[in-house]
């Protein structure tokens, strides 16, 4: 069964001659699925892997008539996991300035190696994609809001990747999220400038699975895992380039009492979080339901956000004295916050807020109207 991406059809409106589309995602995420269904609609096309030597040999030559001899009379060149190929950023401007009938669709599972490699050299010559786990844009498609809500609660626990998402057994989902968690989660990570402590890496993100919604000291973190300061700083900038954390920064424009230099970080899947601390009970024996379901929203949002093409700055709010407020978006001059409660309460903006932001806007998000907020 195929549910379809919505980045599908964006694909196929950019696709353009002179131009090479940069496809983002982590791994297992779908980004093979989306061109697969994509090409079935092409015509003459040469699908590569940048993990295939072979391809390394041509794709990294920085030679015109190796790149004609690889291409040929193609129209379309798809290269899926191009940050394993050296040089590709180049290679790929010059089959772009000497190809002209030529469009290009490159893949990668992580951000710190392909985007720097096709940054510069592709300036004005890319356009980028970026593939999250499902969204519930995407599933909603294929629900009724009965079945939707009736599936709500194991989306919180089992996340939303796709394989995850058609299997139909608990214990099925439990173990493809420890075999993802343990064999491929890191893989991108782990190769980076010869990265070996794996499991520090793992020990890093349950610590932060334990912290979410809440602000992280890096020096606690340090302290704990007995890592440098620096070091645990690196590991969390390289887990938000393979998509496995979001980082999400503090909101101030007035006052000297709201918080601005701590960060909180989500897990771009639940079901990745909830298998590291191997906690997949359901809501009525769990003590982290506002956690899991703040997680949820701010994830769902995002993707929203990035589908829709809604251009926001996305904080929290936090004052010295712990006034707060989960989630501030700042969209074309407007400030609009939002409150997560997994049971419906009344719930006012803090008094501080409403009067240093007084043309805000306040709604808390529940169950009752949480599908507005994220579809």
């Amino acid at each position: 069964m195929y549910i379809l991406q919505f980045q599908l059809e964006v694909l196929k409106k950019k696709l353009e001659k002179g131009k090479v589309i940069v496809i983002y995602g982590p791994r297992r995420v779908g980004k093979t699925t989306l061109l697969n269904h994509f090409l079935e609609g092409c015509g003459d096309y040469l699908f590569v892997s940048g993990e295939d030597v072979f391809v390394h040999d041509y794709l990294s030559s920085q030679s015109i008539e190796k790149l004609r001899d690889f291409v040929g009379d193609k129209q379309l060149l798809v290269i899926d996991e191009a940050q394993k190929i050296s040089n590709i950023g180049i290679n790929l401007k010059l089959l772009v300035d000497h190809f002209p009938s030529l469009s290009i669709i490159a893949t990668g599972s992580s951000t710190f190696d392909l985007a720097r490699k096709v940054g510069e050299p592709l300036t004005g010559r890319k356009k980028v994609l970026q593939i999250f786990p499902l969204a519930q844009i995407e599933m909603g498609k294929l629900e009724t809001p009965a079945q939707t809500r009736a599936n709500l609660e194991k989306r919180l626990i089992f996340g939303s990747y796709p394989e995850v998402v058609l299997l139909s057994s608990d214990n099925d989902k439990k173990e493809y999220l420890h075999e993802l968690v343990r064999d491929y989660l890191y893989r991108d990570i782990l190769e980076y400038e010869g990265i070996k402590k794996s499991k520090k890496i793992i020990e890093l993100l349950q610590l932060i699975a334990l912290q979410i919604g809440k602000e992280v000291s890096y020096s606690e973190l340090a302290t704990r895992l007995g890592l440098g300061k620096a070091t645990v700083e690196k590991y969390l900038d390289l887990l938000e380039q393979v998509f496995v954390l979001i980082n999400i920064r503090g909101f101030s424009r007035n006052l000297r009492s709201e918080i601005t230099k701590t960060s909180r970080y989500y897990f771009c899947d639940l079901g990745i979080r909830n298998a590291l601390i191997n906690n997949f009970n359901f809501f009525s024996v769990r003590n982290d339901v506002g956690e899991v379901w703040e997680n949820y929203l701010i994830m769902e949002r995002l993707k929203k956000q990035h589908y829709h093409q809604i251009y926001a700055n996305n904080y929290f709010w936090r004052t010295y004295d712990q006034k707060e407020i989960d989630w501030i978006e700042e969209s074309e001059g407007e400030l609009h916050g939002f409150e997560f409660k997994w049971k419906n309460r009344k719930v006012k903006a803090p008094a501080l807020w409403q009067k240093t932001y007084p043309e805000s806007t306040f709604e808390v998000i529940s169950q009752d109207n949480y599908l507005d907020f994220i579809t």
